[in-house]
């Protein structure tokens, strides 16, 4: 469904055709119709008493509430959020569901992501918000309920619009957050220890993709010329896992290790690396393996022969 709702509003910006299709395949999904946005603009008009009125009781709940109370500082912090909300409500009944619309619900949730705001939080205070403007416009129409309904069902479906670009965009920045760390781990450079004459370790931590893997072989070649090393012992008990083509490396690195005459063993294999070694059809009487690095180290010992 995501293909059709919001990320794919944004896809293709450079492309104004495709772009605009994407939107009004949006509005589509969300059953949006020309006739529910000029339906919601009568509120227009009379927005700012109605967002004044609202905004009031929707902060007089979320305040109650201590887990959605610690996201504001203070009073003044209080009242500036008070007055996005009255741009929010203006808005949302009167301004065309164009890029700057999208753009400014998006900003929204990236906004409450970064201020840890969870999905829950959002969606419970938007409820609470809807419910009490469902209760004013019933208010204010109280001769015509059948024009109270219709425009009910207009903002509704707004709103579930409103909703879906903002909880897309905090999936997005929790992706891109997920994406920065990993990009992080990866860069991390790794020690090649010596823990005694022919003797070295190597443990890595953090996410080994194939760029990391090539430098770990590196590194670990250069470490055994320069130590004139025995043995190597090659922890992976930081990594949480790689794929086939990384595990490849490992038996790669492993095996150069050997042609320069020292011996490796591999520890901490967690169960997602040992999947992927059999998958590309590595069985454990190929490799000294060890359980955990204690072990490795006597593994490599009993190798150097003390």
């Amino acid at each position: 469904m995501s293909d059709v709702v919001s990320s794919s509003i944004t896809g293709n910006l450079a492309d104004t055709t495709t772009h605009a299709n994407a939107l009004a395949d949006a509005l589509a999904w969300f059953d949006i119709t020309a006739s529910d946005q000029e339906e919601r603009r009568r509120l227009s008009g009379i927005a700012e008493q109605m967002a004044g009125e609202i905004i009031e009781a929707f902060y007089d709940h979320i305040l109650s509430f201590d887990q959605a109370s610690k996201h504001f500082q203070d009073e003044e912090h209080i009242n500036r959020v008070k007055r996005a909300q009255v741009r929010y409500f203006e808005e949302f009944v009167s301004a065309d569901i164009d890029d700057a619309y999208i753009e400014n619900r998006r900003l929204i949730g990236r906004i409450h992501e970064q201020a840890g705001v969870t999905p829950t939080l959002y969606i419970g205070a938007y409820a609470f918000y809807m419910h009490r403007l469902g209760h004013v416009i019933l208010d204010k129409l109280a001769e015509k309920p059948e024009e109270a309904f219709r425009l009910m069902l207009a903002l509704l479906k707004i709103s579930h619009f409103d909703m879906s670009l903002a909880l897309e965009t905090y999936v997005e920045t929790r992706e891109e957050t997920i994406q920065n760390r990993e990009r992080e781990l990866s860069e991390l450079p790794t020690p090649v220890l010596k823990l005694r004459e022919g003797l070295l370790l190597i443990p890595v931590v953090g996410t080994l993709d194939s760029h990391r893997a090539r430098s770990l072989t590196v590194e670990l070649l250069e470490g055994i010329r320069e130590h004139r090393a025995q043995v190597v012992v090659l922890d992976i008990t930081g990594v949480a896992g790689v794929d086939s083509a990384v595990a490849n490396h490992l038996i790669q690195s492993m095996s150069a290790a050997r042609l320069m005459g020292a011996a490796s063993v591999l520890t901490g294999i967690s169960a997602e690396v040992a999947q992927a070694l059999v998958k590309i059809g590595v069985s454990g009487q190929q490799l000294n393996t060890a359980g955990d690095l204690q072990q490795g180290i006597k593994i490599a010992e009993k190798l150097i022969g003390t």
